[in-house]
């Protein structure tokens, strides 16, 4: 299989302009004989169906909620990057390009990076056009604040809800359509398989969550914006409801799977407190700008953070990167808190956290100055902990966050396989190998806005695609395959509740595929998840009714995905012997315990193609070429 990306030619600051005049056009009357299917409505599915409604396509979305505004955009807090410089402090597209591209390990590829930094400054008008409420300064302008991996002030934001409120200008577009007609909007159903008809995605099968009914939806063209997979392991950052079965059982169809195996670990989260907990929950990586991070300097010191003098304490990121600080990129930051912990210097009752501290700051600029800034997420906090972050430092720990890995898509954002468009933390294209803070907010809306408006229309222009409905054999037999899926899952009649089987089946990602990897370990877990697989057809228990709903079945679903995503994670991870942003293979690590790469053997993209549950995935490159930012070893000090 050849992987042709169709990234333009030409200088890189002028690919994305010469590259949109020489996309077909669809005219307007023909738009509207075109019918589109986005799944998701996430920032970049709510964007991309309102913008393409917009523009006079048919457009029927479907969303596992009942309404666009629970999506796990929502969740996002910190900001979202744009280089506008309004701070003049050296700022500009190319920066931005740079440090996403160095951010990522030099794993991704330049000319998408350049087009996202290039859009970036688009979106900020669009939004505050929509009436996005971003912070300002005491003059009325638009404020910014730093992010990890930057050493400029380039994050627009809202308070620490930065997501919900954009999710909302996204909505609020998404809803104008639906009550125009433009939109057909199907609430609380989940994709469960990709229709293909002569090689073309045409439709989807999906479940309605409320009363089981298996249903199939045919369009000329399918759009994926279903978010990402760290939910894998079972504690992340991530709402509940997040999983991986609609790209999942794309891959099983054929859309090539990219960089499983990045995954990315956020350093700021509340750390676990229980094993009865069932998720974890973040703390915006903005609170970096003005918390200081720091442990004991004596393993083992049991004293309350407040009776700790300043002499003992250790603030291990500004001695070990005097040019960022706090502010590394999440990898980094992420790595050398487990590293503390590993040595003996955690705190806490479990002794897996490091603290947060914002006493400097609010003697400096007093509390009511914190609290405009960051109050909801000190609010949240407390709730959380019962303890008062204001008083006494918050206490922080890595946990599985955002997936870099994805769908592989070529410039156009589109799948291998024609007509299937993959937007936003669903595809592969942006991060490489690690995302900056205040990027994923950026890229699921310039996808939605900016992007798939016009590579679309590129595809529908073309011609060899004859109409087909829901009559066609090929939804009969996915529904069929849908249903036989289910009956199977039903039919199961174990002890084990799903829930347990999935936290079981995350400790062993977690351990060996997480933060640290290691060969041994990755073995290890190749031999290990077989069996839990195994195990879970066996044991597991769904009660309720098929044609009912059913929150178990659900789960069952999404665990059965995760299984099979998993084994691939943990080969890909295997196959990749280097040490790259978030992979941290152990045995490949500078003398200072940073990543170390090999760019001779392993500077591609891996899209893996499915040939079979328990079978090993077959391997395709897409090889990376860097033009214009050569690699280096990463450097934040």
């Amino acid at each position: 299989m050849i992987l042709d990306a169709k990234i333009p030619e030409g200088p890189i600051e002028k690919r994305w302009q010469n590259h949109r005049f020489n996309l077909k056009l669809v005219n307007p009357a023909n738009k509207r004989r075109h019918h589109i299917l986005v799944v998701g409505t996430g920032l970049a599915g709510s964007s991309a169906a309102a913008s393409l409604a917009e523009l006079g396509y048919r457009v029927t979305t479907i969303c596992y909620h009942e309404s666009p505004r629970r999506a796990h955009s929502i969740a996002a807090q910190g900001g979202i990057n744009a280089p506008k410089n309004y701070p003049n402090d050296g700022d500009s597209i190319y920066r931005l390009f740079y440090d996403t591209v160095k951010g990522g390990d030099y794993r991704s590829r330049e000319a998408n990076v350049y087009r996202l930094a290039e859009i970036s400054n688009n979106i900020i008008d669009q939004c505050v056009a929509q009436g996005v409420p971003f912070a300002r300064d005491y003059a009325g302008m638009l404020d910014n604040r730093s992010f990890g991996g930057a050493q400029v002030s380039r994050t627009f934001y809202a308070r620490g809800q930065t997501g919900q409120q954009l999710l909302l200008g996204a909505y609020q577009a998404l809803s104008r359509q639906i009550a125009e007609c433009t939109v057909q909007y199907w609430p609380r159903r989940e994709m469960l398989d990709l229709v293909l008809i002569e090689g073309q995605a045409r439709g989807i099968v999906a479940r309605d969550l409320v009363t089981g009914r298996i249903e199939s939806h045919a369009a000329d063209a399918v759009i994926l914006a279903t978010g990402g997979y760290s939910n894998v392991f079972f504690l992340s950052t991530n709402a509940k409801m997040c999983n991986a079965t609609a790209i999942w059982r794309a891959h099983k169809r054929g859309a090539l799977f990219a960089n499983p195996c990045f995954t990315q670990i956020h350093p700021t989260c509340i750390p676990l407190s229980s094993d009865h907990q069932s998720k974890l929950t973040l703390m915006s990586e903005s609170l970096r700008n003005d918390g200081r991070i720091w442990v004991p300097k004596t393993a083992g010191d049991m004293r309350p953070p407040n009776g700790i003098p300043e002499d003992e304490r250790d603030y291990y990121l500004e001695r070990l990167y005097p040019s960022f600080g706090n502010l590394v990129p999440r990898d980094v930051a992420s790595r050398r808190a487990k590293e503390m912990c590993d040595k003996g210097y955690g705190v806490g009752a479990t002794k897996l956290a490091v603290y947060l501290d914002f006493t400097e700051t609010i003697e400096r600029n007093g509390k009511e100055w914190v609290a405009e800034k960051y109050g909801n997420l000190f609010d949240m906090y407390q709730q959380i902990t019962g303890e008062n972050a204001y008083e006494a430092p918050m206490r922080i720990y890595p946990a599985a966050h955002y997936t870099m890995g994805g769908l592989w898509v070529d410039y156009n954002l589109m799948s291998n396989i024609p007509g299937l468009y993959v937007i936003g933390e669903a595809n592969f294209s942006d991060h490489g190998a690690n995302r900056l803070g205040a990027s994923a907010l950026m890229q699921g809306l310039a996808d939605g806005y900016f992007i798939i408006p016009y590579t679309i229309g590129d595809y529908l222009a073309g011609t060899g695609r004859k109409p087909v409905d829901t009559s066609h054999a090929a939804f009969k037999d996915a529904e069929r395959g849908a249903t036989a899926m289910t009956d199977r899952l039903m039919s199961i009649r174990g002890r084990k509740p799903v829930d347990e089987i999935h936290k079981a089946f995350g400790r062993v990602m977690w351990e060996y595929c997480g933060m640290g990897r290691s060969e041994s370990g990755l073995k290890a877990a190749l031999e290990r998840i077989p069996e839990m697989r195994e195990e879970f057809w066996r044991e597991a228990i769904v009660p309720g009714k098929p044609d009912d709903f059913n929150q178990e079945l659900e789960k069952a679903h999404r665990l059965a995905d995760f299984l099979e995503l998993g084994e691939l994670m943990v080969r890909d991870a295997l196959h990749r012997e280097e040490s790259c942003g978030g992979h941290f293979r152990e045995e490949y690590q500078t003398a200072e315990n940073e990543a170390l790469r090999n760019d001779d053997k392993f500077s591609y993209a891996a899209a893996w193609e499915f040939k079979g549950v328990g079978e090993p995935a077959e391997l395709h490159k897409e090889p990376l070429t860097f033009e214009y930012v050569k690699p280096s070893q990463r450097s934040y000090k």
